[in-house]
């Protein structure tokens, strides 16, 4: 199950020297090409997640930040120096004023170089003993660097409590771009109610790993979680619970465009979900006139799937959707709308094609790409629309003629990438029925050749979608996000050529203490040589 119950399987190195063998010696800088793998170190410029394209170290050269540093930015560079300032600050106790005066010694230099070569997510990351320098195309480039130089830094400089240096950067320099332009991880806040700091904190952590996609899931039979002005009880009513009966809640268009605005400072774009026409008994209990018999069924708590449906003859369930999507399009900048389109089990396939017939001109009619799960393909959306694959094996008989049609496939295999999935049997939280997913599962697959029909041009990228059904609160998402989450944004960003999974989890080891110091709550898998 995308989601469902236990009881539905139906969807939702030794050393890091493996990484770097083969690396050559080139004008006093150890150089590694991500088809050599990585350097046989244990030196910070190679424990980063995820893996850099290309890594050069200098082993004769450090770079100390010290108490007189200054953070040289300008333009639009500036906004990506003031948040290296406020990730340094608390740890450092540095003041660390942010400025567009030449860098001295001992400065960290921020610029945007406008080039063609480093795409617009990639970075150049050079350190000497007198200054560290990050350049990029764009804002986001630069940022991607910042989160790689927060890696490069001891693990304690993750801590909001002032701590002992020194504060030490290894010589060398990284060139990286991503494989894939979409890199995303996904929320539920329908089955439990994620408030607006929640969000925001999971925000913060998926950044740190270069995630680029937040998808929300809004809707559900247990939650209706944005306010829609049109349809005022769907927050209200439908709003009013989540699984086991607590108390729900729901998203003001404010608190939505807080969220969509604290994303995009750090260059995230979101996503969000109305799952459609099944998965809806939060909105039927909300209005008794979207139901076919005209009488609301009652609230529901539970996490069964597949047993609710708008009413597809009914001509006000368009005049609702169209009313949905065009108020949620106008509060989101970003360029996809997420229609669901899953298990509905409860809807006639000649329905269902009826149903999506009418609403997928609606998502282009308000400007935005759809993205619906991969079933929605047998509504055969048009070129560019996106399916996103949830299933448990490596092939579909709906992928290969949506890509001919010019259809892109973002990868969420359930039994690979659902990050609530128990990590074995003794797992308290999440469920199993794709399977118990460990760290190794979750690194092992190769997305541009996973799915037969589907090759690596039509992937958009990768998701990582937790679902709630079992999780309550922060610590809960953290424990099931973390450390796979780290291992799914890998494969999104780095060179196929550098997936390794010695050196991942040795690196990952090196990220245990980054972790604690950040405050993240997460699962120590007995696969991984955790750093003490």
């Amino acid at each position: 199950m995308k989601r469902s119950s236990q009881h539905l399987p139906t969807r939702r190195a030794t050393s890091v020297a493996a990484l770097l063998t083969g690396a050559l010696l080139t004008g006093g800088l150890l150089t590694a090409p991500v088809a050599g793998g990585v350097q046989a170190q244990d030196s910070r410029m190679h424990q980063v997640i995820p893996a850099p394209a290309h890594v050069g170290a200098d082993p004769d050269v450090e770079f100390t930040l010290g108490e007189n540093a200054r953070i040289s930015a300008e333009g639009e560079a500036k906004a990506v120096g003031d948040q290296l300032g406020e990730i340094l600050r608390p740890s450092t106790g540095f003041e660390l004023p942010v400025d567009g005066a030449d860098p001295r010694p001992g400065d960290i230099a921020l610029e945007i170089e406008r080039s063609d070569d480093l795409g617009p997510e990639g970075y150049r990351l050079a350190v000497t003993g007198e200054n560290v320098r990050i350049e990029a195309g764009t804002p986001a480039g630069l940022f991607n660097g910042v989160q790689t130089l927060r890696q490069l830094l001891p693990a304690s400089v993750e801590s909001d409590q002032v701590q002992q240096g020194p504060w030490t950067v290894p010589g060398g320099e990284i060139t990286d771009q991503p494989r894939f332009g979409h890199r995303a991880a996904m929320l539920d806040v329908a089955r439990h109610f994620f408030d607006v700091e929640q969000v925001k904190r999971y925000i913060d952590q998926i950044s740190m790993y270069k995630v680029n996609r937040l998808h929300l899931h809004l809707s559900d039979d247990q939650g209706w979680r944005i306010q829609i002005k049109s349809w005022p009880r769907l927050a209200t009513y439908g709003g009013s619970t989540e699984v086991g009966g607590g108390p729900g809640g729901y998203y003001t268009q404010q608190d939505y465009t807080d969220i969509v605005d604290y994303a995009a400072e750090r260059h995230i774009t979101v996503v969000p979900e109305i799952d459609l026409p099944g998965h809806t008994n939060a909105a039927l209990a909300s209005y008794a006139e979207l139901n076919c018999d005209g009488v609301a069924p009652p609230l529901y708590t539970g996490i069964e799937v597949g047993f609710s449906s708008l009413c597809v003859p009914k001509e006000i369930t368009y005049k609702f959707v169209d009313d949905v999507l065009r108020e949620l399009s106008a509060i989101t900048p970003g360029p996809y709308l997420h229609i669901g389109g899953d298990e509905a089990h409860s809807t006639s396939e000649e329905d269902y094609k009826t149903f999506m017939g009418r609403v997928l001109p609606m998502v282009e009619k308000y400007g935005k790409t759809a993205v619906g799960w991969h079933e929605y393909a047998k509504a055969e959306p048009k070129a560019g629309s996106v399916l996103q694959y949830w299933g448990t094996t490596d092939s579909d008989p709906l992928l290969a003629p949506a890509v001919a049609r010019g259809n892109k496939v973002l990868l969420s295999p359930a039994n690979k990438s659902y990050l609530d999935m128990k990590y074995d049997a003794n797992t308290e939280l999440g469920l199993s029925w794709a399977g118990y997913i460990e760290v190794g599962t979750a690194y092992g697959w190769n997305p541009g050749q996973y799915l037969q029909g589907v090759p690596e041009d039509a992937v958009l990228g990768v998701e990582a979608p937790l679902w709630s059904e079992t999780l309550e609160n922060s610590d809960h998402i953290e424990f099931m996000a973390f450390p796979r989450l780290p291992a799914i944004a890998e494969l999104g960003w780095s060179p196929a050529a550098a997936h390794d999974w010695e050196s991942f989890r040795q690196r990952l080891a090196a990220h245990g203490p980054r972790l604690t110091a950040r405050g993240i709550d997460f699962y120590r898998s007995p696969q991984v040589p955790w750093s003490k």
